[in-house]
């Protein structure tokens, strides 16, 4: 956990929207009061989900020059406004490029007028790939005016039952704690391991002498339908293909269904998509790829 020191005492209902307002990078010894801030927020939270929140923002390896949690705007030394980011360095084939998964962005209402112009200024990076995984409905109208697209437009829920896939002979799926002989990336190890932290479900599926990597978060849908959300793979192909072998894992850990990012039905497996649900945008040069949340707020916190 960060260091919790230099907690603001100022009540927050007392700041007058006239006061000067200045954004900064948020410090560890903000965390206390932009924690209060976001639980004013998010009603459904409280303090201490949001001290976690901040702890696991703490030990993140983020990119150089980048926040390590995100951003505030204060008036009279105390926050009015603030958005976590979660920023990591991606890989796409020999490319490398940073991205900022936009997290939890919250204005007190008196300061509503300078939220525009607060996010704006996060987003002049040119080299970096911003994406939102969970906007609010009625933000999407902002995130159209700063630039951004839309790359996922629902959600497509597979059955795991009628998985059947020509591999499923010569798949083997293991855990990532368990030993395999086939060779593996380095980087994609590591973010087994990370995201086996993050209480993710990592897997490797064995085929033909290579090991395939999968990432899955257990997810509750309408509060009683349990599912495994994908968070990563290589290429949604290759989950397509391993399909059998995993879907009965998951079956048998009590998750009938996958669900993942899509923008129609998937070919290949037997479910239903639903269209509007969680959609996803980014703003930069890299379109994030469908089936890798690696790194973002639905993966370290749940989100």
């Amino acid at each position: 956990m960060a260091h919790l020191s230099g907690t603001n005492t100022i009540a927050l209902n007392t700041i007058s929207p006239n006061a000067r307002v200045r954004t900064r990078t948020i410090t560890d010894s903000d965390i206390d009061s932009v924690a209060r801030l976001l639980a004013q927020g998010f009603r459904r939270s409280t303090r201490q989900d949001w001290l976690n929140i901040f702890g696991r923002l703490a030990e993140h390896p983020v990119p150089h020059g980048l926040p390590n949690y995100g951003y505030l705007m204060e008036s009279e030394g105390a926050p009015v406004g603030v958005i976590l980011l979660v920023s990591s360095r991606i890989s796409a084939g020999d490319l490398q490029s940073s991205r900022c998964n936009l997290s939890s962005w919250y204005v007190l209402p008196a300061f509503r007028s300078y939220g525009h112009l607060f996010i704006s200024r996060i987003l002049r990076n040119d080299d970096i790939t911003y994406i939102n995984v969970s906007p609010a409905p009625h933000t999407l109208p902002l995130l159209q005016v700063q630039g951004f697209s839309c790359y996922s437009m629902g959600q497509f829920f597979a059955l795991t039952a009628p998985f059947v896939s020509p591999q499923d002979r010569r798949a083997k799926v293991v855990l990532l704690d368990d030993c395999i002989s086939a060779p593996r990336g380095t980087d994609e190890h590591e973010l087994l391991q990370a995201h086996a932290r993050y209480g993710c479900i990592s897997l490797w599926c064995m085929a033909e002498g290579r090991a395939h990597p999968f990432v899955f978060r257990r997810r509750i849908v309408k509060g009683f339908v349990p599912c495994a959300q994908l968070i990563y793979c290589r290429d949604i192909t290759e989950f397509i293909q391993f399909s059998g072998a995993i879907g009965r894992l998951l079956a048998r850990r009590g998750m009938p269904l996958v669900m993942m990012d899509s923008n129609g039905r998937v070919p290949g497996l037997t479910g239903i998509y639903v269209d509007g649900m969680l959609p996803k945008y980014y703003k930069g040069s890299f379109r994030p790829r469908l089936g890798d949340l690696a790194y973002t707020e639905t993966a370290l916190f749940g989100i």
